[in-house]
């Protein structure tokens, strides 16, 4: 066993890959997915209820939409699928999620639309009309607070965001505090025992 998380910047973990297939806006996405990475084996239930309860980008939508903590890029793949006039950046600390993402922007016919980076190296000029995230909650309250308020800033004003949290991993509690914050927070949808939250400024 080795000591990786899929917030560890340089997973060791052996390297076996899987396909993940799912659906989003009845278009069917096939992906890769390989250990040391957030929910390699399976689309994760908290995207899955994301991705089918939040509103998804009209076909139409332009600017810049983020997915924070992308992992091998689901949500980054789903949105480009959607909004084929966006530009989607796909943000991670794990260098190995960050290589997959790429891979399976390149597999959906969307690298040049999605744009992989590591937190760092984006743009500080960028502002996301969108912000797309299924957040590490396991990293820690503080370090996630800490992640929320580098990103949520970069929202434009009229912008929104869109966040799925495990009520049992503080759903809730993140709620509040996102409210402390300033932002109007909606709970659109509860599923499974995950919160879909709609940010606005």
């Amino acid at each position: 066993m080795t000591g990786d998380h899929y917030f560890t910047a340089e997973p060791t973990s052996p390297d076996q890959r899987r396909d993940i297939e799912f659906t989003v806006a009845g278009r069917q996405l096939a992906l890769v997915a390989t250990g040391g990475v957030f929910s390699a084996g399976r689309l994760d239930p908290g995207t899955a209820v994301l991705l089918r309860k939040a509103e998804l980008p009209a076909p139409g939508t332009t600017g810049h939409l983020l997915d924070l903590g992308c992992g091998y890029g689901p949500i980054a793949c789903a949105l480009a699928t959607v909004a084929p006039a966006a530009t989607v950046h796909a943000v991670d600390v794990n260098a190995r999620a960050r290589e997959l993402a790429a891979e399976n922007a390149a597999r959906i016919g969307a690298a040049d639309r999605i744009r992989v980076a590591a937190p760092d190296d984006v743009p500080d000029g960028v502002v996301f009309d969108q912000i797309w995230s299924n957040p590490p909650i396991r990293i820690g309250k503080v370090e996630l607070h800490a992640l929320l308020t580098r990103w949520l800033p970069r929202l434009a004003p009229d912008g929104v965001g869109w966040l799925v949290v495990a009520r049992h991993l503080g759903g809730d509690s993140l709620h509040r505090w996102l409210v402390e914050q300033g932002w109007q927070v909606d709970r659109r949808a509860s599923q499974k025992g995950f919160r879909i939250l709609r940010l606005t400024r």
